[in-house]
């Protein structure tokens, strides 16, 4: 598919920095102060300033901060809202704030993200996007994934690469605490991989994740042998530089599950117009993971979030589901950059195919990526046992491709079997 960007990097405007930080245990107060410092005609009488809570806890705390003046329309009050995203402790670990900003913003100045406003010592401030969060069930049906398609092939053809990898520079983990066994020799005894190409991509996010993990015992320090050496291998496999974009890449969410996707707020004639042939509009949100990376792990990730927080792996797409979604995306994507309809089929064609060959990658990512929570998260959530899962569905994959799951006489895992299924 080959190299098409040759896209500039926009320059970022500087975002306004607000020396204050989001305090959870005085959450309004601290809240209030930002946003009057953002917007301080918000003070005063006239201005009824309300806040509506999202998310909160360890991770982000999300709220949106509304202004009820009197007389204004719902749709004008969120024109005007401000969404505040509050860090949580030791996501650092996981997350670069600093690539996530940068890549909101690179999103904002394509028209792919709501504007930045500002930021301030643990957070960032934007504009609100009215719509409604997906579910895993709403993924399932065709006018929402045949916009999430069309909405991704944008997102791969127009966002410069050199752009994305500037904001995604420094891409996480940084820091660990380590003790002292963690920085003895044992480190020496992990194969190195050579990458294709340098700088912040899918690739080097997973390889900091796996230099991260823990190592403080025996078993530890076997596990991450162990998944080293599996990231070698897919290395070796997939990281061919054959894929859309440039050199085999382009700007990719990463995380694209059902709540970082907003459907739109439909107008009254595409209202009349909706069908099963029809897409609904979306935006997507959240650009923690947004990275440079193959297409076909983007949208395999995507295909991957189907099945739900739960993993029910009969909600997965079939292959002829899979073949239309990808026939919607590549149509978008040649929009964008001037292919001919000619030649979409056989783009088609081979994405297909990349995304099967794709396929078990999200469970290697979201597995090596749950086994660092489980140490550091303080959320109640079983970790471990959730990175068990999302790495069988690597082990799953890797028994079909090389052929030991039938050589052992074993029944094809659901997951498998749904992927494999044509209707």
């Amino acid at each position: 598919m080959g190299s098409t960007s040759g896209l500039d990097a926009p320059s970022l405007s500087p975002l306004r920095y607000i020396p204050q930080s989001y305090n959870h245990a005085d959450s309004q107060a601290s809240a209030l102060r930002l946003v009057l410092t953002l917007n301080p005609h918000w003070e005063g009488a006239g201005n009824k300033v309300e806040f509506v809570r999202f998310t909160d806890g360890i991770t982000n705390t999300l709220l949106k901060i509304i202004n009820r003046k009197p007389g204004l329309t719902e749709e004008q009050i969120d024109n005007e809202a401000v969404l505040m995203r509050a860090y949580g402790n030791h996501t650092e670990i996981l997350i670069d704030r600093e690539r996530e900003m940068r890549s909101h913003a690179l999103l904002a100045n394509h028209g792919l993200a709501p504007p930045l406003l500002a930021r301030f010592q643990n957070g960032l401030l934007y504009r609100f996007i009215r719509g409604r969060p997906a579910t895993n069930q709403d993924l399932v049906k065709a006018p929402l994934w045949r916009g999430v398609a069309r909405k991704l092939g944008q997102w791969h053809a127009v966002l410069p690469i050199h752009g994305a990898a500037a904001a995604a520079g420094g891409s996480c983990p940084q820091s660990v605490d380590r003790s002292a066994d963690q920085q003895s020799p044992q480190k020496a005894e992990l194969p190195a991989i050579q990458l294709r190409q340098p700088g912040p991509n899918l690739w080097t996010v997973m390889q900091k994740w796996i230099l991260a993990l823990p190592t403080a015992s025996e078993e530890q320090r076997s596990r991450q042998l162990r998944l080293q050496k599996e990231m070698a291998r897919v290395v070796s496999e997939l990281d061919d530089g054959k894929g859309l974009g440039e050199n085999g890449l382009v700007f990719a969410h990463c995380d694209l599950l059902c709540a970082n996707v907003i459907a739109l707020p439909l107008t009254e004639d595409a209202t009349a117009a909706s069908s099963e042939e029809s897409a609904l509009p979306v935006q997507f949100i959240d650009y923690e993971y947004a990275t440079p990376s193959p297409a076909a792990f983007d949208i395999a990730n995507h295909f991957a979030e189907w099945a739900g927080y739960e993993c029910d792996f009969n909600m997965m797409p079939t292959r002829s589901v899979r073949r239309q979604f990808l026939t919607e995306y590549v149509q978008s994507y040649g929009q964008c950059r001037g292919f001919p309809e000619a030649s979409q089929k056989e783009i088609v064609d081979r994405l297909f195919d990349d995304v099967d060959r794709f396929r078990g990658i999200p469970g290697l990512y979201w597995g090596v990526w749950a086994l660092i929570q489980a140490e550091i998260s303080q959320i109640d959530f079983d970790y471990a046992s959730y990175a068990d899962l999302r790495l069988s569905e690597y082990y799953a994959w890797r028994g079909e491709q090389d052929g030991s799951r039938a050589q052992a006489g074993e029944e094809m895992p659901l997951r498998e079997r749904r992927w494999a299924q044509e209707a």
